[in-house]
């Protein structure tokens, strides 16, 4: 006896990534049948966090599982521009995606050569790398550990590249993050790190503009590799850099900026402020959140660049856009956790 009902067979898509045609299962992403395909999609995290993925739609219709307006700019928005990671054709897609940059990363070996407190909850990771890897000031890399095998974080470069293969990260531990956790509570010196890098687009712009830094915790790193790296480059632009942390212990590297302010060739500004400091404290600096600063810049022709969290950085785009800064001139490295990102993700089994 035959059943009237017949179960429909899986839909399945064609995806055209830069003119090769790859098939779609059902509930997959563009980005996992791309890489099941041998693909050299450029990615990171994979789950929607550091737009690593970040391709154009050209034709067709996806289902995307999280949020990408704060993670993608308006402009890139309007062009189309979507995360393959979080995205799941709903048709045949056509699909456009930059490989130039996926062709300039490569995989170095390094060993930790120091290992030091920066604040209760920030370390400074100094490795050194078996050969050079060469970087814009502002991207990051992804490390990995033997100790924590199958798993890689991504984190800023802290420092422009150096010609002696060195690198530093600033690590800032996150509850129930085993990579931050391992990096602050364990004793790491010698052992061996894989850097897997660059990546980002976020470096300085050649420009005259005024420069409006702003940076939160450990959002700081690629801030001080952009000014150290404008520096050794004679850069006149004048600069505020706002930072934001909680109390006075967790202010760190004031000694780095107050050296970029004397070498600094034009007017520099460095604006610290306190979210949580005690009100009893000696502290007669600027309190509250980094952004309640910004409506009182000059910011008219300005060109800002944002490093920290998604929060951190949304509220500091409407405020500087507010005070007169093209959206075109903001550029912003938001500093997303794995879990931040599942817990955005519209997916219930993501979000677990």
């Amino acid at each position: 006896m035959f059943s009237l009902f017949r179960k429909s067979a899986p839909k399945e898509h064609c995806a055209e990534i830069n003119g090769e045609a790859v098939q779609v299962f059902q509930k997959e992403t563009i980005l996992h049948a791309a890489l099941r395909e041998d693909i050299d999609f450029p990615h990171s995290c994979r789950v929607g966090g550091c737009a690593s993925c970040k391709c154009r739609l050209v034709k067709g219709t996806v289902k995307e599982l999280t949020d990408i307006g704060y993670i993608l700019s308006d402009d890139e928005l309007d062009q189309g521009y979507i995360l393959a990671c979080q995205s799941i054709p709903t048709s045949d897609v056509t699909i456009a995606v930059d490989l130039t940059a996926q062709k300039q990363r490569k995989t170095v070996p390094g060993r930790v050569v120091l290992q030091e407190r920066l604040t209760h909850d920030i370390t400074h990771l100094k490795l050194q790398l078996d050969q050079t890897l060469n970087y814009k000031a502002g991207q990051y890399a992804d490390l990995s550990m033997d100790s924590l095998p199958g798993l890689a974080r991504s984190y800023s470069f802290a420092t422009p590249s150096q010609m002696d293969a060195t690198l530093s990260f600033f690590v800032r531990k996150v509850p129930g993050g085993l990579f931050s956790t391992e990096v602050n509570d364990q004793d790491l010196l010698g052992h061996t790190v894989m850097v897997d890098g660059p990546a980002g687009e976020f470096w300085l712009r050649p420009s005259d503009a005024p420069l409006i830094l702003i940076a939160g915790g450990s959002g700081l790193a690629p801030i001080l590799a952009l000014l150290k790296d404008a520096v050794e480059g004679q850069s006149h632009r004048p600069v505020t850099l706002l930072f934001g942390a909680k109390s006075q212990q967790d202010l760190y590297r004031l000694d780095d900026i107050r050296d970029l302010a004397l070498k600094w060739s034009a007017a520099f500004r460095f604006i610290p402020v306190l979210s949580r400091e005690d009100e009893r404290s000696d502290w007669t600096g600027a309190r509250g959140r980094v952004t309640d600063v910004i409506p009182a810049l000059s910011l008219q022709g300005s060109e800002a660049y944002l490093c920290g969290p998604p929060g951190m950085i949304d509220a500091a785009e409407a405020k500087l856009i507010e005070g007169g800064v093209k959206r075109t001139s903001i550029y912003a490295d938001r500093f997303t956790t794995t879990r931040d990102a599942l817990l955005n993700s519209a997916d219930p089994v993501l979000a677990v």
